[in-house]
């Protein structure tokens, strides 16, 4: 799961959507310098990615990547399901996924000061580029993936992941919606058991 799946899942809460923004940043105990409703987001973020690479669906659509990009083959399923999700948004969410991208952008923005200096470093490119936005078209996901190559260390070209998102994109689609109905119920669950 991307950005755009990770802000959704964090519902309304500001605090918790900032922790879960930022999260991939924070490294094990470090969490607990926040205030609590960030930490909530930051271990919300955690919570979703084990259930993510534990989903035997997810673990299929790695499989498909995984020829040309090995290790990365995660990083190309966590865009290419923000991509079905940006693209299928209206069944998701009432509010246009414009408008709602753009509520997101301005609350980062106002309250950037909470965040990490990478994130903060690399979130006016995100915005400037309407990462969240473009995911929902397959160019749109070719030019973010590029944009990622120049932030990994190694050498692999991400962008080769979307000739195999083009030929098998009608099983992607369906791995998504049944993987994404999994994670909202196990995601509800969660957040009933932590009490936010």
């Amino acid at each position: 799961m991307n950005y755009l799946a990770h802000i959704y899942l964090s519902g309304d809460d500001t605090k918790v959507m900032l922790g879960n923004f930022m999260a991939d940043s924070i490294k094990g105990k470090d969490f607990l310098k926040y205030e609590e409703g960030i930490q909530r987001g930051i271990l919300l973020h955690r919570e979703i990615d084990t259930f993510t690479d534990a989903h035997p669906l997810v673990m299929q659509s790695k499989k498909r990547f995984h020829p040309i990009l090995h290790h990365y083959s995660g990083v190309a399923v966590d865009v290419l399901y923000d991509h079905v999700l940006a693209k299928n948004w209206s069944e998701y969410h009432e509010q246009q996924l414009d408008k709602y991208v753009n509520d997101v952008y301005q609350t980062l923005t106002e309250h950037k000061e909470f965040l990490t200096k990478n994130v903060q470093n690399f979130l006016p490119i995100m915005i400037e580029y309407n990462w969240l936005v473009n995911y929902k078209d397959v160019d749109g996901i070719d030019q973010i993936l590029k944009q990622m190559n120049r932030r990994i260390k190694h050498r692999v070209d991400l962008s080769a992941a979307v000739s195999v998102m083009r030929e098998h994109q009608s099983k992607f689609d369906q791995e998504f919606k049944l993987f994404f109905e999994d994670m909202r119920h196990h995601i509800k669950k969660y957040r009933l058991k932590n009490n936010f």
